[in-house]
């Protein structure tokens, strides 16, 4: 089910846009859950809660801008699709500061939105890097995008992942890193633990904390290499 969020303070074009993403989905038979708001808060209270896919934003509303919303939004998530709605093509280069996929000026076609979409719909299924485990259940396939962290025990390694699941691994850690090296986002924090920089939501220079709010140590002398490969992967994500 691809879930779709729409913002807009204007009922006219927010009721306008709705029909279009409608037909769109019945056109294309693509499953849709679209959910309408006339401010950004709103928004930004129901994407922490359930993520969307791709998000329609009108640039400009009151209190909270459309720019606000996004700036906030890439806050909280890196890869939501986020498509401008704009009266004015004034607003296209501010556009870029927010990694938005596109801009559309309103009044919207649907010509121009299904073109948009179709570009999404190729962005969000393109198959992710992924892994191949091996556990005491069976072989186990996950995406490198959820896992969290690596902690190693012993003889084993245990793969924190993003829904809270501990998958347990009969390797040593080190057969991991030829395959989850900086250049995928992962690093070695301590002689323990390998993390995604991705999933790190703050850290200083002697602890980090993952999104889920996992606490991870970092070792002495490691705080100014963890730092300047989280930002140089922050940088390159832009």
């Amino acid at each position: 089910m691809l879930k779709i969020a729409l913002c807009d303070d204007e009922t006219v074009y927010l009721e306008t846009t709705e029909k279009l993403l409608r037909e769109w989905s019945r056109t294309a038979s693509i499953p849709m859950e679209l959910d309408c708001f006339d401010h950004g808060d709103a928004l930004l209270a129901k994407h922490r809660i359930s993520r969307y896919d791709i998000i329609f934003l009108d640039i400009v509303m009151p209190l909270l801008s459309g720019m606000d919303t996004a700036k906030e939004l890439r806050l909280l998530d890196k890869s939501v699709k986020i498509i401008f709605l704009t009266s004015s093509p004034e607003f296209a280069l501010s556009s870029y500061s927010v990694r938005a996929l596109d801009y559309l000026i309103k009044p919207l076609s649907y010509d121009k939105m299904q073109q948009v979409l179709e570009e999404c719909m190729a962005l969000l299924y393109k198959e992710p890097d992924s892994l191949t485990l091996k556990t005491p259940g069976g072989y186990r396939r996950i995406y490198l995008h959820d896992i969290e962290y690596l902690e190693a025990q012993n003889k084993r390694v245990l793969f924190y992942l993003s829904n809270s699941e501990c998958l347990e691994v009969l390797q040593p850690l080190h057969t991991f890193e030829r395959e989850l090296p900086d250049s995928k986002g992962f690093f070695k924090c301590h002689r323990s633990y390998l993390v995604n920089l991705k999933n790190v939501q703050h850290f200083s220079s002697v602890e980090l904390s993952t999104k889920s709010g996992r606490q991870i140590p970092i070792a002495r002398g490691y705080g100014k290499p963890f730092q300047d490969t989280y930002f140089t992967l922050m940088f390159q994500d832009q």
